[in-house]
C-alpha cells in the first residue's frame, strides 16, 4: 500500500466493495461475508481482488489497515 497518499486520494470504492471490506476487516470469512451480503463466495473474492488492485494491497492485514484508514 502506498503510504505517502491517503486511500481516498488513490482510488474510490463502490458501496459493495466498501461493505465487503468492512466484513473482511471485521474478521469475517469469505463464506460468512457472502452469506451476510447474499452473494456467492466467488463474488466476494471478485470484490476483494478489485480492492487489492486499486490499493495495491496483498494481505488481510493490509485490507484491515485500509479499512481503518478509510474510517470504517
Amino acid at each position: 500500500m502506498n503510504l505517502t497518499a491517503t486511500p481516498t486520494e488513490t482510488a474510490t470504492l463502490t458501496p459493495r466493495e466498501r461493505e465487503t471490506l468492512l466484513h473482511i476487516a471485521s474478521g469475517h470469512t469469505y463464506c460468512q461475508t457472502a452469506r451476510h451480503m447474499g452473494l456467492s463466495q466467488h463474488t466476494v473474492d471478485t470484490y476483494l481482488r478489485r480492492i487489492r488492485a486499486k490499493f495495491q494491497v496483498n494481505t488481510t492485514a493490509e485490507l484491515t489497515r485500509l479499512a481503518i484508514a478509510l474510517g470504517m
